[in-house]
Formats: C-alpha cells, sequence, structure tokens
C-alpha cells in the first residue's frame, strides 16, 4: 500500500529518470555527512516542494555504489498533491529540474506516473557496462574516471569462456556481500566482453537484480581467469561453493555504469512488483 510523502492527504507518484557521474558521490543512498545521488536529490526536491520527514517516499531501480556512474536510471518519489498546487501552474519537468541540480547529476525525464510503478520492485532487469583500458588501449585522459587501467594484457576470448560459465540462474552467494535477510539467487542473463576498435574492453552485463557488489565480483572473477590467476574450472567451482576465498577481487568501482532499467507494460506495474518481492530459495532453481 503506497503512503503519502509527509503530508496528509493525497499524493502524486514521480517517475524521474537520469545520469549521474558516480566519482564524487559515496554512493546512491543518502548518508548524514556524505554526498550521496539521493541526498542531492531530496535537497533540491525539498527546496521545490518542502521539507520532508520521509524522503518523499523514494525509491530507485538500483543502489549504486561509491564510484559506479549511471548512464540511466531509475526512481520514483511521492508527492503531497497540495505541495504541487504551491509551485504554480507551469509543471515541474526536468528542464526546470536541471537548474537547480548539480552539474553531475542530469534529469533526463520527470512526469507524474501510476501508483503501481515502483522503480525497484517493478523492474524487469537492470542493465550494466564495465569499462577497461589494457595494455593494448592507448591512455585517454579524458577517460581516467570512467575506466579501469589494467597493467597487462586480458584475452578476451578468455573472458567470455569465463563469463558463459555464470550465465543463468543461480546463488550468487560467493559474488555478494551478505545482508541478513537478503536472497543472493539471480538470474544473469547475459555476461559477455568485447573489444571495441579503439582498444577498450568493454563488458556487459544483464541481470533480473543484482546483489551488492556482486557486479564488481563478477567481472573481477573473469578478470582473473584471463589473466591466468584461476582457471574457468576454478570458477565454476566458486559458484557451485558459495565461496571465493582470496582467488579473486572486486574490480574498482570507476569502471561501471548503469546503462539501462527495463521495465513491463505499465498494465503489468503491479504485478511485477509482486513477483520481485517473492524471496526464491535455492530449490526452484529448475533446468
Amino acid at each position: 500500500m503506497n503512503k503519502p510523502a509527509g503530508d496528509t492527504g493525497g499524493f502524486v507518484r514521480f517517475r524521474l529518470d537520469l545520469a549521474y557521474d558516480g566519482t564524487d558521490f559515496v554512493g546512491w543512498a543518502k548518508q548524514p555527512g556524505h554526498r550521496t545521488v539521493a541526498g542531492e536529490l531530496i535537497k533540491t526536491f525539498e527546496k521545490i516542494f518542502g521539507e520532508t520527514s520521509d524522503d518523499f517516499a523514494m525509491r530507485v531501480a538500483g543502489r549504486t555504489d561509491a564510484g559506479v556512474h549511471a548512464k540511466h536510471q531509475v526512481c520514483h518519489l511521492d508527492i503531497p498533491e497540495d505541495r504541487i498546487v504551491r509551485i504554480g501552474r507551469d509543471p515541474l519537468n526536468a528542464k526546470r529540474l536541471n537548474t537547480l541540480l548539480p552539474e553531475d547529476v542530469i534529469a533526463h525525464e520527470f512526469s507524474p506516473i501510476s501508483a503501481d510503478f515502483d522503480a525497484r520492485f517493478s523492474a524487469l532487469g537492470r542493465h550494466y557496462r564495465y569499462t577497461i583500458a589494457d595494455i593494448q588501449n592507448k591512455k585517454d585522459p579524458r577517460l581516467v574516471r570512467y575506466v579501469l587501467e589494467y597493467k597487462r594484457a586480458l584475452d578476451v576470448a578468455l573472458l567470455n569462456e569465463a563469463a558463459e560459465v555464470l550465465i543463468g540462474l543461480h546463488d550468487f552467494a560467493a559474488f555478494c556481500k551478505p545482508r541478513k535477510g537478503a536472497s543472493t539467487i539471480r538470474n544473469l542473463k547475459d555476461f559477455h566482453a568485447v573489444r571495441q576498435p579503439d582498444g577498450l574492453i568493454t563488458i556487459e552485463i544483464h541481470a533480473d537484480a543484482f546483489c551488492h557488489n556482486m557486479v564488481r565480483a563478477l567481472v573481477g572473477s573473469i578478470v582473473a581467469v584471463a589473466d591466468s590467476r584461476i582457471t574457468v574450472k576454478d570458477l565454476a567451482q566458486v559458484l557451485k561453493t558459495g565461496s571465493r576465498g582470496n582467488r579473486f577481487r572486486v574490480v574498482s568501482a570507476k569502471g561501471l555504469s548503469l546503462e539501462s532499467v527495463d521495465y513491463p507494460n505499465p498494465k503489468e506495474y503491479a504485478k511485477q512488483a509482486d513477483v520481485t518481492k517473492i524471496m526464491r530459495k535455492i530449490g526452484d532453481i529448475s533446468v
């Protein structure tokens, strides 16, 4: 059941599509004394609509970690109707919102949406991209904030061979930072690497959802294979046992970007949200 954001009475749910450079943020989630994406957004919306005790019930599709970027992120927030009336006749849109946001956050779209829409739970999937510059790529200082520099050559064929082992519905406990009560079962739908004409390696990762640190751990695991530190067989064993030990490390955040979020037909928003909230169990995995 959706609740009003702050004041008594009705509210209007808004969808915000945005992008940001994550370099100077300590992540998405609001944290006292730290600069975060949600914190900057809430501060901006409070300038427009007044203070809130519940952060306008804001919820995001994917809570990115410190230093992670987003080409296309999605969140929703609930604004009390009486506060919308107070800002005047001209509707608040992305263009007006961008005049108030810091330069490392850009609003693409901002508009009312059905209260059935939930930015997190209505989502069908998330797409991430990780970018690596190994020794086969000429250094470009313009990319230093967005690309992982790797000092040895990486075999893209080995990256893909390792990634193939991980695709599918699995318990990814070995790739997630533990959180009490949180499921680590995910459906990894696509995971592949391509060497671009300029020499950069881009790694595409698509799943229904990701748990904490999962994307960077996945990339770290296949980089370890491509760098001959572990074998594909070792990686398969890590997945099976649910423990990685010190076989590989999580890669740096700066090479990672949330590229897009998938949603169903608007008529399916509520149904998809209900499905997402059901906790999966390992016994549910089928061939």
